[in-house]
């Protein structure tokens, strides 16, 4: 076939770099733990939110940290069974 061009990524030279994988265990630092901690309840927090817009879901979300702490988003009627639980 002349003329054929492959659409492999492996053949293209702007190819993009990802991001690494972690390994997913518990960390041991309690201050980086705690830092991740933080950045990944703001991000799962904003996911939540974002599904609820996006696809005009019913979402409701509860999140312990390990000093007992409670964090949560709920849209709508959750919001009233989240308070009434609490």
């Amino acid at each position: 076939m002349a003329g054929y061009q492959s659409d492999s990524r492996e053949d293209s030279p702007t190819r993009k770099i990802g991001r690494g994988k972690i390994e997913i265990k518990r960390i041991e630092n309690t201050t980086n733990r705690q830092v991740t901690f933080c950045k990944r309840r703001n991000g799962l927090l904003k996911k939540a939110y974002e599904l609820s817009v996006l696809c005009d879901a019913e979402v409701a979300l509860i999140v312990f940290s390990s000093r007992g702490r409670l964090y949560e988003y709920a849209n709508n009627r959750y919001v009233i069974i989240i308070q009434i639980k609490s």
